[in-house]
Formats: C-alpha cells, structure tokens, sequence
C-alpha cells in the first residue's frame, strides 16, 4: 500500500516534491512571488482557511456510507489495492527526490561495518526500497518490504533494480494479529511507514502499532510520513465517500484516513514508543502552467523503542 492518485495525476501523492532540501526552507514573504517556485514550506493557514477547510470536511463527511457497502470496501480492501497496481504497474513508481533528506536514517552508509536491517509495511512497487538498495553499499545491508496486494510485490521482485540477495519482500496482512515474517521480534532497526497508516481503517492502526513496537531493536526507529488532516485530497472528496470521521474511499475502492499530531502521537506513546519527532509538513504546490495553487498537508514523525523495555 502508498499513495494513490485521485483526481488530478499528482494530487493524492506524497512524493509530488522537487528535488529540495529538507522541508522549512523555503518561505513564501510575498504573494506575488508565489508562482516563482513549484512549492512552498511551512505555509501558514489564517483563521479564515482553516474554517474554510473545516467547513468542506464536515459537508463531505456529513452523509457517512452505509454499514454494508462500508463493510464491503474494508473486508476486501487487497482485491481493490491488487486493481489498482494491475493498472498503474511501474508508471505508479516515482523518485522519492526527499526520501534520504527528511529521513537521514534511512541514508548510505557505504562504511558501516554493522549488520542493519530496515523493515518497510507496505512496499508497494518500492519507492522506498528500491533507492535504499540502489545507493547503499553495506555489504551487511538487509531489507525486508510487505505490501497487502500480491501485485505490487511481483512487480517489485521484477525490477531489474531488486536484489534478492540483500532484499526479501513478501505479501502479509499487516492488521493481522500475529504477522508472518522472515525475522525475529525485537530484530529491526527501522520500521518505515510512508503513506500506509492512513490505508488501515482506524479500529486496527493501534495493533499494527503495538507490532512495530514488538519487531524493533531497543534503541530502533519507526518512521513515518502520512496524510494531514485538512491536506487537499481530503478537502475534494464528494459526499457519500466518508465511510467514517476523517476516513474516505477513493473512485478506485481503496481507502484514506487523514490525521492530526496527536492521533499519531496517541498510538505510538499508548504503545510504549519514545516521541523524537512529530512535525505538520504545510505545503503550497503550485502548478505554474495552469496558475493552481494545492495546499497540501502531511504529518512526519519518528518514534525510538525505548533501549530498555520495560513492557
């Protein structure tokens, strides 16, 4: 599971950046210079926005999709994501141009002479997976992936780019009870999570949460980047797809959940994680050819397995 497109090509993808450094870095002071660049960091809302995207929030979730059909959508959330990596197959996979400058931990390190392992839920075709093998040198470097969808996992085992001998990826149910996988508890260093929390209808992320928390080494990391409450996908959804608060489903079946800070921070310190990170990324994106202006909003967080677990 990642990050799918709605109704504009780009609009409902985290990684529709240009190649910048770390996001904080590039203030919009004038108005008229906002077609100048391709987005904007750290954009602040006044009163008037906010209650403008509160209002299109509560119109759109105002009629909640029956029991039924909502049940329909969940129960058989891997057949809609399997749909929709039959269609987009590799045109789905982008440079994640911000991948190692927002999440540093994940970066090369060609000399490490320590055995690392960085597990990814929800791989997909491997935006993240595939330039950490591609840029990376550890000769000790392993890499596990799981996606939902059987799909995605055998077009990623088909790119000419995976490496079988230091990346192992399989399909598993991550809203499982007990998860299935090629390692032990307590045996990774980083858990990555990019736009995959957000795909788990609420009353299961606590449990895929708390199994982070079992797999990782004291001392690991989870990391995280995932839709904002308020960001644009959720403001342009229509009435009748809010299947519950602040958790939609998109044209193509697959669903969407969009969180605030303190969603993210409940689940993982109610799981025992240690908070090193929890910011809201503003962006204004701009499409200059057409004079748009898209605000988005994503919430980026790092939590740390305490080196003594007490749990």
């Amino acid at each position: 599971m990642c990050e799918v497109t709605e109704t504009t090509k780009d609009l409902d993808r985290g990684e529709n950046l240009d190649k910048r450094p770390k996001f904080g870095n590039r203030f919009l002071t004038k108005e008229e210079d906002v077609f100048k660049h391709n987005a904007w960091d750290n954009v602040e809302w006044d009163e008037e926005q906010e209650n403008q995207a509160s209002q299109a929030v509560l119109e759109n979730s105002s009629e909640k999709m029956n029991r039924s059909e909502s049940a329909k959508f969940k129960i058989e959330a891997n057949k809609y994501w399997d749909s929709f990596y039959e269609v987009h197959q590799t045109r789905f996979f982008k440079d994640r141009h911000w991948l190692f400058t927002e999440f540093p931990e994940l970066a090369p390190k060609n000399s490490a002479p320590e055995c690392r392992s960085i597990f990814e839920l929800g791989c997909g075709v491997g935006n993240t997976l595939l330039p950490i093998l591609k840029y990376s040198l550890e000769a000790k470097l392993k890499v596990y992936g799981c996606d939902f969808s059987s799909t995605a996992i055998e077009i990623l085992r088909s790119n000419p780019a995976f490496d079988c001998k230091r990346c192992e990826a399989f399909v598993m149910d991550a809203t499982l009870e007990d998860w299935i996988v090629p390692f032990e508890k307590g045996s990774q260093d980083i858990i990555v999570m990019i736009f995959v929390l957000s795909a788990i209808e609420p009353a299961k992320m606590q449990l895929v949460v708390e199994n982070c928390y079992q797999y990782l080494k004291p001392g690991g990391l989870v990391l995280l980047r995932d839709y904002g409450r308020y960001d644009l996908a959720q403001l342009r959804f229509k009435s009748g797809k809010c299947l519950e608060d602040n958790f939609y489903v998109r044209g193509d079946g697959t669903m969407v959940y969009f969180f605030t800070q303190s969603e993210i921070r409940n689940f993982f310190m109610k799981a025992g994680f240690l908070e090193e990170q929890n910011v809201i990324d503003r962006r204004l994106q701009v499409n200059r050819s057409r004079m748009l202006k898209m605000y988005r909003v994503w919430v980026q967080a790092k939590y740390s397995k305490p080196l003594s677990d007490e749990k």
